[in-house]
């Protein structure tokens, strides 16, 4: 694998996983709605005013847009509706990276369909293996006596379905040479209208657009626009440009480390021995994974 290729994947995972730490941040001071409306809004009107400057704002026809303001609409307002509203139910943010980490197995299960990438017994083998590792922690941690705890530990399982989808299709028409595939600046645009505009909704109506400008709050809202929404986001088209979709995936397992071990040094976040058990198993789930070579 090349260096720029490592270093790729060395910046979106740490950038990712910031996510979680980031909207644990915030969402004291506003709701989720509102929290991802805002975010996009501002992720609009930076990628619009960019785009301005560089005279390359146009629109390129409902066709090429729709398809990519879907996309967005998956990527980003599913993906962060449900672990947004999972961390608003108090689900600690090192779980919801856990349970979001499926979509490696939803990833493998449907890329021979969509992408026509075959998943091969090598990285089916990774892929359940990081799965019994999802499964060893998450069933540790919840208290099956609350159906509040029981609820919230399953919103996630939204994001899996909504980010997995979204890089299905992006893959697709990265093989297929598509002519709806824009440069990624563009492409960010579209996606961040669409997720902007349907969060705009529930934020107004539901939450009435009410955030606590604190210097706390304001902090987390700059992290997640400029590091995650586009930082992050950025890394991971350009990885699907590069490596298979189950390959891409694959990355998710390595979010619960990551963000248990972010979680301990911003909030003091316990991790308990059923953690370390379960995350050595995802571990070595993530390294046969890798180590497996989709047919293509």
């Amino acid at each position: 694998m090349k260096r720029s290729t490592i270093l790729l994947i060395i910046g979106f995972i740490l950038l990712w996983n910031s996510g979680f730490i980031g909207a644990e941040y915030g969402l004291p001071y506003t709701g989720p709605f509102t929290l991802i409306f805002l975010r996009y809004l501002a992720v609009t009107g930076i990628l619009a005013f960019y785009l301005l400057i560089r005279n390359r704002f146009k629109w390129f026809g409902w066709k090429v847009a729709s398809l990519n303001m879907l996309i967005g609409l998956l990527a980003h307002g599913v993906w962060l509706t449900g672990v947004l509203l999972a961390l608003d139910q108090k689900v600690p943010a090192g779980i919801v990276a856990l349970i979001v980490s499926l979509q490696p197995l939803a990833t493998g299960a449907l890329s021979s369909y969509v992408t026509k990438e075959e998943t091969n017994w090598y990285q089916w083998l990774g892929l359940i293996l990081g799965f019994v590792g999802v499964v060893i922690t998450v069933a540790y941690r919840i208290n099956f006596n609350s159906s509040d705890s029981i609820i919230g530990y399953f919103i996630p399982l939204g994001s899996v379905m909504g980010i997995t989808v979204a890089t299905l299709i992006q893959r697709r028409m990265e093989i297929n040479r598509d002519k709806e595939k824009l440069p990624i600046d563009q492409t960010l645009f579209y996606q961040s209208l669409a997720t902007m505009l349907a969060l705009a909704l529930p934020a107004i109506f539901i939450e009435g657009l009410v955030a606590e400008w604190v210097p706390k709050f304001t902090l987390a809202m700059i992290w997640l626009i400029l590091g995650v929404s586009l930082g992050a986001y950025i890394l991971m088209w350009r990885l699907i440009e590069r490596l298979d979709t189950t390959r891409v995936a694959s990355l998710f397992y390595l979010g619960p480390p990551v963000t248990m071990f972010m979680a301990w040094l911003a909030f003091g976040d316990t991790i308990k021995m059923m953690d370390l058990v379960g995350m050595g198993v995802v571990l070595m789930g993530v390294i046969i994974t890798s180590r497996g070579k989709s047919k293509k």
